[in-house]
């Protein structure tokens, strides 16, 4: 038996605004399921899906600031300078530039438009 995927979910106010800066910056695809009993937005890219729900609260409080550590998601990608280079030219707010960590990743951080960092990078020496 095999776990083969996961999605993020990611509140937020306004989902709509939230699928155009996930489109227009990061290039996902969108797909709106507001009519639904459980209104939600999934975003494609790849093999990634992130699934947007209403907040209730209203204000999206990231990892960092809940929790005091943390990225809000891990996204694993090749090409990670081509991929940095792309958004800094979208406009997207660079958090950390391409680096390599003490934990063995290649990576750099992103802020979305909900203030969430989202890390993009893969091990050096590959997943376990």
């Amino acid at each position: 038996m095999a776990v083969t995927g996961l999605s993020c979910i990611f509140p937020t106010a306004d989902m709509k605004r939230t699928a155009a800066f996930y489109q227009d910056k990061l290039g996902f695809r969108v797909v709106f399921h507001l009519q639904c009993e459980q209104p939600h937005v999934c975003l494609y890219r790849d093999e990634v899906e992130i699934i947007l729900i209403h907040a209730v609260k209203q204000e999206v409080v990231p990892n960092r600031e809940l929790y005091g550590t943390g990225y809000d998601a891990y996204l694993y990608a090749d090409q990670l300078q081509d991929l940095q280079d792309a958004l800094t030219r979208a406009g997207v707010t660079l958090i950390q530039p391409l680096h390599h960590t003490d934990y063995q990743n290649h990576e750099f951080v992103i802020e979305d438009c909900d203030r969430r960092w989202l890390a993009f990078g893969h091990k050096k020496s590959g997943r376990p």
